[in-house]
């Protein structure tokens, strides 16, 4: 069920200590993945109950559990998770590409997340590419909105590669997310796990600045991570 943990962590879920679950499977192929190893069916680590004894064991110590992948919405077993989670008065944050709306929507309606982080590809003539799948962009459109429109904290964010993103592309991000509460750069970093081999290239920092200052615009807060 669970194909990886990160025990404790400061940095992935915003203001919180917080533990990150990893749930393999994923319906996007983006070359330049960090997660590559999860974007197949991958052993299960972990079971439901050995999740519960951990956070059991952990009381007092997390404030919040990062659902990540892959892509989590894909699980049969996310709203048991995202429930059981809850159930013991911790915060649930998701980590999703908003391929999938309906599963998205069910969360937030019955209040099993308290923080969404959707990535964005980037610009929807290039998600192709990106993702190296047809996705349906009617969904993301759908996720952006659902997202913006609710209650829950959120961020949007996005792994920017040379080879898939120019700075003028963030334009179209900006407007496609404008008034959204915050945005996060995520600068592209090689792993040996990525699902092809190629180092791709990492725009410099002053570029960087540039894409902040476009998004700076249209979004409350930019972050360049």
């Amino acid at each position: 069920m669970i194909s990886g943990i990160v025990k404790s962590s400061l940095i992935d879920y915003p203001g919180k200590i917080a533990c990150t679950i990893f749930l393999s499977g994923c319906n996007f192929r983006c070359p330049y993945c960090h997660n590559g190893d999860l974007v197949n069916q991958s052993a299960s680590i972990m079971s439901l109950i050995q999740l519960k004894q951990f956070l059991i064991d952990r009381v007092g110590l997390l404030e919040g559990v990062v659902i990540s992948g892959g892509e989590p919405t894909l699980s049969p077993y996310i709203f048991e998770i995202a429930g059981m989670i809850k159930s013991m008065n911790l915060s649930v944050k998701l980590d999703t590409n908003g391929s999938r709306p309906e599963v998205l929507k069910r969360l937030i309606t019955e209040k099993l997340v308290d923080y969404v982080a959707m990535d964005i590809k980037g610009v929807f003539s290039k998600y192709i590419s990106a993702t190296n799948v047809n996705q349906k962009l009617d969904n993301i459109k759908c996720s952006i909105q659902m997202i913006m429109n609710s209650t829950i904290d959120y961020e949007f964010r996005t792994t920017v590669v040379k080879e898939f993103h120019t700075i003028n592309d963030f334009e179209y991000i900006g407007e496609l997310i404008n008034k959204a509460k915050r945005y996060c750069i995520q600068p592209y970093r090689y792993s040996n796990k990525q699902l092809v081999s190629t180092r791709y290239h990492v725009h410099d920092k002053d570029e960087l600045i540039q894409i902040k200052n476009i998004l700076n615009r249209y979004v409350d807060e930019v972050i360049i991570k």
